[in-house]
């Protein structure tokens, strides 16, 4: 077996930021929308598009993985969808594509970034749910998958430019999800360091010093540079103890932050300078101080980040998450705190919230629900909201499990505004950023 190959199959953290997007995981893996997860090259966007499998409702149907970076561009088709026999020549039998295999599970597209304007266009209609005729054939397939995609690019960049379709790239990122670069994330260095020494020299251990270098270490290739560091440290160090000389860290990279290198020090003054002078013109407001520079708010809120300037607005500087309109609106908040519901007859029943949406509450512990039919009025607090919040619903579902979902019939337009700002607020706390904020 070759132990550069060998990757993580499960991602390995021990900081605040993943412990953060792991359940952002969790959230994502329970809907059925779409995903986009974006991130530089070797920082795990396939363990995060495995992990959302594995705590969805398909976790048990087929997990069908493809890189449109490893075929040829006329390939790309014949693989996602299959042909027919004699589509073209060396097709000596039917064959099924991907989409077909992954039916019922999940299909992850990695590098989606790098498939044809063409292709693209015949992918944003299977995402729609519409039939696909397979190359050569005349019967169409219907497929249920869910697609999760992932890319090393910017996705607003390349829509900008023109090498991604708009429409797609909204019907792809209905959840949006970031992985910080391991430089980022330096409280995971020696973790993920210590699982592949673990694997592969468990005898061994690395050294202060070289604990000191790694998590020095800048880190450009990110996971992948760290798994192949420290395996061939313990492949080819003699001694117990790893020291950094075992590790061929000046190799690799300097060991030092790209943002401390002296080079091109006055032209960085400059970018910073320009960045807050158009900033401050347009009132601190991020999206039109990116539309102004030409560049996205991401880029924009890395490098108010790595100048140390700036005030990002809550949930806006990079965001391990973004959330479409459609997702933003059936947002679900999990909190714990009591409700009083009164029926038609004037009778009081006091139940738990489990969750809270602008639409909505679940809630637990309603024993029998035959006595809540017909208009409800619902009386509850949030934590964080003064007031005490009256509204009527319906009960649209309940179980045996003492488990209901009441969905508002009437909201004042002041009880509509303070619901949606507390949800926007746990949005932010979870680490989302809405796609269409007005940051």
């Amino acid at each position: 077996m070759d132990v550069f190959a060998e990757a993580l199959v499960e991602p390995v953290f021990r900081g605040a930021t993943m412990q953060k997007l792991m359940r952002m995981t969790e959230r994502v893996g329970r809907n059925t929308a779409a995903v986009l997860i974006t991130g530089e090259t070797g920082t795990g966007k396939e363990l995060i598009a495995r992990a959302i499998h594995r705590h969805s409702l398909r976790c048990c149907k087929p997990w069908v993985d493809i890189n449109c970076t490893t075929l040829p561009e006329h390939l790309v088709e014949s693989e996602l969808f299959g042909y027919e026999k004699g589509a073209f020549s060396g097709a000596d039998s039917r064959k099924e594509g991907l989409f077909e295999l992954a039916h019922k599970g999940t299909l992850f597209l990695d590098e989606i970034g790098e498939i044809n304007p063409k292709l693209q266009v015949k992918l944003l209609r299977v995402l729609d749910g519409a039939p696909y005729y397979r190359l050569g054939g005349n019967t169409k397939v219907a497929v249920d998958v869910r697609v999760i995609a992932a890319t090393n690019q910017d996705p607003e960049t390349a829509v900008s430019e023109g090498r991604f379709r708009s429409d797609l790239y909204h019907r792809l990122a209905q959840f949006h999800l970031h992985v910080p670069p391991l430089r980022d994330r330096r409280e995971d260095v020696l973790p993920i360091a210590e699982y592949y020494l673990r694997l592969h020299g468990p005898d061994q251990r690395l050294a202060p010093d070289a604990v000191a270098a790694l998590e020095a270490h800048s880190w450009p290739g990110n996971v992948r540079e760290l798994r192949n560091i420290v395996l061939k440290a313990a492949t080819l160090c003699d001694s117990q103890e790893i020291h950094v000389a075992d590790l061929e860290l000046v190799a690799a990279a300097p060991v030092c932050s790209v943002d401390d290198a002296p080079a091109d020090r006055q032209l960085d003054e400059v970018e910073r300078d320009t960045i807050l002078v158009t900033l401050a013109a347009s009132d601190g407001h991020h999206g039109v101080t990116a539309e102004k520079l030409g560049i996205s708010r991401r880029t924009l809120s890395r490098k108010l980040k790595r100048y140390g300037s700036g005030s990002p607005q809550p949930g806006e500087a990079e965001p391990l998450g973004v959330l479409s309109p459609k997702q933003k609106n059936c947002f679900r908040a999990a909190v714990r705190t009591p409700v009083v519901i009164r029926n038609q007859r004037g009778d009081e029943l006091a139940c738990e919230i489990a969750n809270v949406s602008i639409g909505g509450l679940g809630v637990l512990g309603l024993e029998n629900p035959f006595t809540s039919t017909g208009a409800l009025d619902l009386s509850f607090t949030l934590p964080g909201v003064p007031s005490q919040i009256n509204v009527q619903g319906t009960l649209v579902w309940a179980n045996v499990q003492k488990m209901a979902g009441i969905r508002f019939t009437q909201l004042t337009p002041e009880t509509q505004r303070v619901l949606r700002e507390w949800l926007i607020q746990k949005q932010n706390e979870e680490g989302w950023r809405a796609l269409d904020s007005p940051s």
